[in-house]
């Protein structure tokens, strides 16, 4: 395992890492991916039959695989070159972020900056997990550590959102707030500040409470709610998501903007030190 772990990362901090020659093409469409996302919101699905499908010849080498596993990290290769991949994993606590979860991936995503390897993200989380546990733990601190890392990184960096991605903890997972180069989204996607349901309730208490029939009325906003805020197109409209794609092109898609990204040159301003939010 240590063998295959080096074989993806360079020697030094200045080398880029190594290119493997890959037979699998780089335009393949796996018309799997088109029905991998549940159309139900709330239904779970493994991520990790997404990214075996993406990445080349299926070959994902996944580190930390037993600790925090609402999120998935690993290196694999697109088009033959090393890329880190951070995903939410919503078959396990929704894909929510928590404490644990969020020192993962940033301790990975400064890992694959200081080596030079391109972050891909799959991006479904439906927020940060709530409870007294994780505020008197310090899921503020210990999130913008996710958040700092995203921002700080300087390689080349490609989301792709498959499902949810709501308020805070859509903007800590590699958005484009956060200086990353290329964002997709899937027509599945849902970028808003809370999830439809939520935000129906607060909105319209009002006209639920005096309908005659609150859940009639309830289903019929929610659905204009998904439609009018949290469709991926309002969201390509506001410049937040390069391109709406179907599941089967992510790959081509993925690769295409890995190459246009390949000689990014980018440099953090200068200054004595990071205040890193330890």
């Amino acid at each position: 395992m240590i063998r295959e772990l080096v074989s993806y990362i360079p020697s030094n901090n200045v080398d880029s890492a190594p290119v493997r020659p890959s037979s699998d093409p780089i335009d393949r469409a796996d018309v799997a991916l088109d029905t991998l996302v549940p159309d139900e919101p709330q239904t779970p699905y493994d991520i990790k039959d997404i990214i075996h499908r993406v990445v080349d010849s299926g070959e994902f080498f996944e580190v930390h695989e037993h600790w925090a596993k609402n999120i998935v990290i690993g290196l694999a290769r697109m088009d033959g070159r090393s890329v880190g991949i951070v995903a939410n994993q919503p078959a396990f606590l929704a894909g929510c972020l928590d404490i644990n979860s969020s020192v993962k991936a940033a301790r990975f995503v400064r890992f694959c900056d200081a080596f030079n390897i391109p972050i891909l993200t799959f991006e479904d989380v439906p927020g940060f997990l709530p409870g007294t546990e994780q505020e008197f733990g310090g899921i503020i601190r210990h999130g913008a550590k996710l958040l700092y890392a995203y921002a700080e990184a300087t390689v080349p960096k490609v989301t792709v959102i498959t499902r949810k991605a709501y308020g805070g903890a859509y903007c800590v997972m590699g958005s484009k707030h956060l200086r990353t180069d290329v964002n997709f989204a899937y027509p599945t996607a849902e970028i808003a500040v809370m999830g439809p349901e939520g935000a129906v309730n607060i909105v319209y208490r009002r006209e639920l409470a005096a309908a005659n029939d609150p859940e009639a009325l309830r289903k019929e906003k929610i659905e204009e709610f998904r439609e009018r805020f949290a469709s991926p197109f309002v969201a390509a409209e506001r410049g937040f998501i390069d391109d709406v794609i179907e599941p089967h092109e992510t790959r081509p898609k993925v690769i295409r903007a890995l190459r246009m990204l390949q000689n990014k040159v980018d440099t953090m301003p200068r200054k004595k030190h990071s205040n890193l939010p330890l």
